[in-house]
């Protein structure tokens, strides 16, 4: 978790750019799911990209969407909903809704609408 904590939120954005890119969807997508998630406007993430912030410098910026604890099921073999540390748990609350995007499922269903 501290490998986590200390990575770059810049080092896998364009991962994550580049995963839903190869699945047809955008970048302004992809925004669109940050921007829920953390409340961070395209500006604030390209501070954070171009920084080299942390993801615990990160998610501790953000201003996590309430209805974020809507976000359920298993990435990596790991159900969100039961990851303990407050960070991880975000962590793969951004990697889940990341794939459902990347699969073609709709930006309102992603975001929860």
């Amino acid at each position: 978790m501290d490998r986590v904590a200390a990575m770059p939120f810049g080092s896998v954005y364009p991962l994550y750019l580049a995963k839903v890119e190869r699945k047809g969807r955008t970048k302004e997508e992809l925004h669109a799911v940050l921007t829920w998630l953390t409340g961070f406007d395209d500006a604030a993430l390209a501070a954070h990209v171009e920084a080299g912030t942390t993801f615990a410098a990160f998610f501790e910026d953000a201003c996590l969407n309430p209805a974020s604890d809507l976000v359920t099921g298993v990435v990596c073999g790991v159900r969100v909903e039961q990851v303990e540390d407050p960070l991880m748990r975000r962590v793969r609350i951004l990697d889940k809704l990341v794939d459902e995007l990347a699969k073609g499922k709709a930006l309102e269903k992603v975001l929860r609408g």
